[in-house]
């Protein structure tokens, strides 16, 4: 018998996942570039939203990368990037990369162009990145197989399959294959990855429908720096919505690393 978080999750993974067709085709059109780097008054919040308002200017500024799934779009963020600036984030950006995309690391590259045009935009040397299912993957092999950790500082993953994930064999797309757990890409991201600079920070949930099994959402490697963070009840597409997983990401991206810097302290290229 499913337990009560289960049902209710399934109720708001229906709902979610209805609301969001509605609002698929408008993802289609090209994602609007970040903010320009303003402050966000304060005046509309509550004194429970204030609290949550990052206050630094280099926690608030530095850039946040929004990757979706397989065959999706932005839009599965329109609420995450509304959370994040409400929570004074001042610079999010999403890019769309194909439905049609059949290789994760083609997608790669176009996530280093992406990521290098954002740094030369904002005088940024390396940003956040937050990826939602299939965009973790894309995320995480630009940062250990591409050098991409010489720009990405932290990356968020939500429901991404770092092992595989068994319901890719039931689908007839290219792209599925390298989901198999046993495909070669897996293969590829297990490779060492000595000195990677960049942190994972990995949400998984036990009622992942597209996660199968679940734990697959979890990231285990030898040399990386991970934080898994578990959820109960919350289904595949309900992972981006979550208020709570908002406020998670909000904190983790202003938490202190192990030697006490600033996470989100990153040195600015831009002229003084």
């Amino acid at each position: 018998m499913a337990s009560p978080h289960a049902v209710l999750g399934s109720m708001v993974e229906a709902m979610w996942g209805l609301s969001h067709l509605a609002v698929y085709p408008l993802g289609a059109l090209a994602p609007r570039r970040g903010g320009a780097g303003h402050r966000y008054r304060m005046e509309h919040l509550t004194p429970l939203q204030r609290g949550m308002v990052v206050s630094g200017v280099a926690e608030s500024g530095t850039p946040i990368l929004l990757i979706h799934g397989m065959v999706d779009n932005h839009s599965i963020f329109a609420l995450l990037r509304r959370g994040l600036q409400r929570r004074g984030f001042s610079r999010v950006y999403s890019m769309n990369y194909s439905v049609r995309t059949s290789d994760v690391r083609t997608a790669a590259a176009q996530l280093a162009a992406e990521i290098e045009q954002i740094c030369e935009e904002t005088g940024y040397e390396r940003i956040h990145v937050v990826a939602h299912s299939l965009g973790g993957l894309i995320a995480r092999y630009y940062v250990t197989r591409l050098g991409g950790d010489d720009r990405v500082h932290t990356v968020v993953t939500l429901g991404s399959p770092h092992h595989g994930t068994h319901m890719a064999r039931l689908l007839p797309l290219r792209i599925a294959r390298q989901l198999r757990p046993d495909s070669p890409l897996f293969e590829e991201l297990d490779r060492p990855a000595p000195g990677c600079a960049t942190r994972f920070v990995c949400f998984w949930s036990d009622t992942d429908e597209a996660v199968l099994p679940a734990h697959h959402a979890q990231l285990r490697h030898p040399d990386l720096a991970v934080t898994d963070v578990p959820l109960t009840g919350v289904g595949h597409l309900s992972l981006p919505i979550l208020p709570s997983v908002a406020h998670r990401i909000s904190m983790t991206l202003t938490q202190l690393d192990n030697d006490g810097a600033p996470t989100a302290s990153v040195t600015s290229i831009a002229p003084a």
